[in-house]
């Protein structure tokens, strides 16, 4: 049955989700089109696919046991010399977001593995890119703020084109779904504009 590289994140939503991808794509990301607005909470993963089922069940049950929690993002940082990333920073939510990746990876669980980093939880807007790209994302984003109310995460698989796609979203409490954005939505050009000035 081969393996499938996973991932699961908690999606940024619109307008903030479209808007931040297109400054990403604007700064020379070519991966930026591939990848929705996230705040990740389990790394790209490869897994046995004969196991996607036991994985659906696992964070079926984590997401039973969450509630919605106020997400905050204000200004951005770097992980650069260590890493070749910029991003936008959470400033509230950061510690749901903790407990969240931990239940994902519980030893318990078909997700368990070690992080290469001790988890920070951001959201990417510039990753392996030129210098001044970088240094563009992160001078232009500077003073970026958005907030929302986090209902629930999804579980997405990355296809061999290297573009991620949904697989299933997880409400928090066992609630409806449709809480994750859709990718790749268009951009309102009117609030792309106002972020821009």
């Amino acid at each position: 049955m081969g393996t499938v590289t996973l991932g699961v994140s908690i999606a940024v939503p619109e307008p903030y989700g479209s808007l931040l991808q297109e400054r990403r794509v604007s700064f020379g990301d070519p991966a930026a089109h591939g990848i929705p607005t996230h705040v990740t909470l389990l790394p790209p993963t490869e897994v046995d696919a004969a196991l996607l089922p036991a994985v659906e069940t696992h964070l079926a049950q984590v997401a039973s046991s969450g509630r919605s929690f106020p997400m905050r993002l204000s200004g951005t940082g770097t992980f650069r010399p260590l890493s070749p990333v910029v991003f936008v920073q959470v400033v509230e939510g950061a510690a749901a977001c903790a407990w969240l990746q931990k239940r994902v990876r519980d030893t318990s669980g078909p997700l368990v593995r070690e992080l290469q980093f001790p988890y920070h939880p951001h959201v990417t807007v510039a990753h392996g890119i030129s210098e001044e790209g970088m240094d563009r994302a992160y001078a232009e984003l500077s003073e970026y703020e958005a907030e929302w109310a986090c209902a629930g995460f999804a579980l997405y698989e990355q296809g061999a084109d290297g573009v991620w796609r949904k697989l299933r979203e997880y409400a928090f409490g066992g609630g409806a779904a449709g809480v994750v954005p859709a990718q790749n939505t268009p951009v309102d050009q009117s609030a792309a504009r106002s972020l821009r000035s």
